[in-house]
């Protein structure tokens, strides 16, 4: 059988696997890409029709501190917008909606807030402990990646408020359920990507912006860039490293043979490749210990943005075990048109509205926006989109893997480690923004560079390379209050001033309710 010749073969054509591309083949190297679907861009999917013009179905959001992706982006003749943030935003809980202007509520209850104020400080405080790049040498390693996010809320909260809040926070950034991932691994997810704020934040934080024209587009002119480097329909079932050279075969056993090989797909998919000599231990070992998290997008499109009209942006943040959906944004188009609402269905609720049909889903949905935005509106859809990245077989889920409890500190180092002539990528391998565009990015233009390195051609210290901040996106630091800083949590106010002051405290707090009219009168 006659194999295709190549310096370096690319497994997976999404952004990593291209980014990586385009960086060898403008240093000169002769590579191939080898996507298993029929199309490019792996967890990035724009679908364009005549009822939504275009419409991202996978990860969309790019913000300040994500260089790289804006970097790649306006070198391939993209532009950006800004996601509505204009009006107010909406928190729902317990059947009432509350405006609020900052993605991280509080309520009046002194208790509440306290709670609140003292998870996201704990958690920050915490994260600044581990090293980005390699969080299994932090101090309190060990220890953290024993107990789950599960057991550090139920620690940390005192209020159910503050307990459910948390789950949600967890839901909406790994697709993911408390008790499923490792307080070390989840700590150092949100370090990475800049603390609780940034991660969590539209305006100046990770959702700030969407693509004009789709995210889709940035595999796609890098595939047309590439030409016929980039196969489909090409999943790959055999890499062979016994010779001098490593042999990969196709599932139509089509062969390329390459000096070095680079693996851009999530973990767990790497099991779905026969390797000849077999994985080291710890890899063969971690594949298996790495899920993908569990998430449906939806998109709701209405004749024009009522919610707008109402002085709400289209951010709700709802708080409700019957809702399918924790969190939204508006997805208007940059001049307003193409009025939508995503929402993402996360983790536990994903997978018990896996069985229901499109359109139930799709009335579930409206029925709580309906609720939340005190709307008959919402009740009318003109049409309606979603993609269920649980069923997509290359990919097994979105956003990311996760890591469970114990795994990052026993198997976290073999990440990035190569395999003989194997180099391994995927955002899932970032150490900033790991798990978005951004990570991905990084993730393949420093495997193409450890390559090049490999080849003589850098030297090692260029592997790793800083990113000029963009000029076009600045991020702006987030300002904590004195008071954010240094009220105490719920505990170490018992602590601080006794039972007996909480007494005085609690009595005085309801009679000011009461008389504010916040407690029902009897």
């Amino acid at each position: 059988m006659t194999s295709e010749k190549c310096d370096v073969v690319i497994i997976g054509g999404g952004i990593s696997g291209l980014s990586a591309a385009k960086l060898l083949t403008e240093s000169g190297q002769k590579v191939v890409v080898l996507e298993a679907r029929d199309r490019v861009g792996g967890r990035t999917f724009t679908v364009r029709n005549n009822n939504v013009k275009y419409v991202d179905l996978g990860g969309a959001y790019v913000g300040p501190t994500q260089n790289r992706i804006l970097r790649l982006s306006k070198e391939l003749g993209m532009e950006t917008f800004k996601v509505n943030e204009v009006e107010r935003l909406l928190y729902y809980r317990k059947g009432k909606s509350y405006p609020t202007s900052s993605s991280l509520p509080s309520l009046w209850n002194l208790f509440v807030y306290l709670d609140f104020n003292n998870l996201w400080r704990t958690m920050d405080d915490m994260g600044k402990e581990i090293p980005v790049d390699a969080p299994w040498k932090a101090p309190h390693a060990e220890e953290w990646d024993k107990i789950t996010m599960q057991q550090l809320i139920d620690k940390t909260c005192w209020t159910k408020v503050a307990k459910d809040f948390a789950t949600l926070f967890v839901n909406v950034n790994v697709t993911s359920e408390p008790h499923e991932v490792s307080a070390l691994w989840f700590l150092w997810y949100v370090r990475q990507c800049g603390g609780t704020t940034r991660i969590f934040s539209t305006t100046n934080g990770g959702q700030e912006r969407k693509f004009v024209g789709g995210s889709g587009q940035i595999c796609e002119r890098l595939m047309n860039h590439l030409g016929d480097r980039v196969k489909l329909e090409k999943p790959v079932i055999r890499i062979d490293q016994t010779q001098s050279t490593a042999i990969v075969e196709t599932l139509d056993h089509e062969t390329f043979e390459a000096k070095y090989v680079i693996s851009a797909i999530p973990p767990a998919l790497s099991a779905k490749i026969h390797y000849e000599p077999p994985l080291p231990i710890l890899r063969n070992q971690l594949i298996q210990r790495v899920p993908m998290g569990c998430v449906i997008k939806c998109m709701v499109y209405y004749r024009e943005s009522f919610w707008r009209k109402k002085d709400y942006c289209g951010s709700l943040i709802i708080q409700d075990e019957e809702s399918p959906i924790e969190l939204t944004l508006d997805d208007c188009k940059p001049d307003g048109s193409v009025p939508a609402i995503m929402g993402f269905i996360l983790a536990r609720k994903a997978r018990r509205l896996l069985n229901l049909s499109k359109e139930d889903r799709k009335q579930k949905i409206c029925e709580i926006y309906a609720k939340v935005l005190d709307s008959e509106e919402a009740l009318h859809p003109i049409h309606y989109e979603e993609k269920n990245w649980c069923e997509e077989q290359y990919s097994g889920g979105c956003y990311t893997a996760y890591f469970p409890p114990g795994i990052l500190t026993q198997y976290g180092k073999i990440l990035r480690q190569p395999f003989q002539k194997i180099y391994f990528a995927g955002t899932e391998t970032a150490t900033e923004w790991s798990g978005y565009m951004e990570g991905a990015v990084q993730a393949g233009e420093r495997a193409a560079r450890e390559i090049l390195h490999e080849m003589g051609e850098i030297s090692k210290s260029e592997i790793w390379q800083a990113e000029p901040a963009s000029l076009d996106v600045p991020a702006f630091p987030f300002k904590t209050t004195f008071w954010q800083r240094n009220l105490p949590s719920v505990s170490g106010f018992f602590k601080l001033f006794g039972w007996s002051t909480f007494l005085v405290s609690a009595s005085a707090v309801g009679l000011f309710a009461y008389q504010k009219g916040l407690l029902r009168k009897n």
